[in-house]
């Protein structure tokens, strides 16, 4: 019999997300959205195990190629999970997903306006009691070799540009969206280069907002 190895399981899975999977936060779900999809590096684990998996990305060819990766897992896949769309206006209805994984994406903001529209659409999609995962690069422990170009972006010392966040930005996100972080908001420096940071947050319920005297 084969072994099978962990790559065959998980695929190139982002490891902070495997991490949401080994605490079992992720059992149960059911729909999952992967926002800026790419090729589906991070859905192989959802696609074998019967998760209803969709993805956006604005790449007709990376589409191309995560419906394939689908078509080869799950039988009769449906190719209209997999659309190119931008993440500023989803094809979806509202409270569609239990998961909604931006992973590597949102940095690339235009600025403020896009950056807030982008976590607008995906929090609208979001069903309470769901979950948004995102690895987004931030200034945390890097704001003194940075420089900012203009509308929130920031040059890197590796020779990119992204829309950056910081510790603050997200907190009062999670505060005005009303949602409650599942994990302190975590930062991996990458050899002084760029810095990546984890959010990882549950849409509350009408009855947890209750309880808190939101409602």
């Amino acid at each position: 019999m084969t072994m099978k190895t962990l790559a065959d399981q998980f695929g190139q899975i982002d490891i902070y997300l495997f991490d949401q999977l080994l605490k079992g936060r992720l059992d149960g779900l059911h729909r999952v959205l992967d926002l800026g999809c790419g090729s589906g590096r991070n859905l192989v684990y959802f696609l074998k195990n019967g998760y209803s998996v969709f993805g956006v990305d604005q790449d007709p060819e990376q589409i191309d190629r995560v419906r394939s990766l689908a078509a080869s897992i799950v039988d009769n896949s449906d190719e209209h999970q997999f659309q190119v769309a931008p993440i500023e206006a989803l094809p979806f209805a509202d409270e569609s997903f239990d998961l909604v994984i931006a992973n590597a994406v949102l940095h690339f903001a235009r600025d403020a306006s896009h950056f807030e529209a982008m976590i607008q659409e995906a929090w609208r999609v979001l069903q309470p009691g769901g979950i948004f995962f995102a690895r987004l690069a931030s200034n945390i422990g890097i704001s003194d070799r940075i420089q900012h170009t203009g509308n929130g972006r920031f040059q890197l010392p590796d020779g990119t540009e992204r829309y950056l966040v910081d510790q603050r930005m997200i907190l009062n996100y999670t505060r005005d969206l009303e949602g409650e972080l599942l994990d302190p908001v975590k930062t991996t420096i990458v050899q002084d280069l760029r810095s990546m940071t984890t959010w990882v947050m549950r849409k509350k319920t009408d009855e947890d907002l209750a309880e808190s005297g939101s409602t």
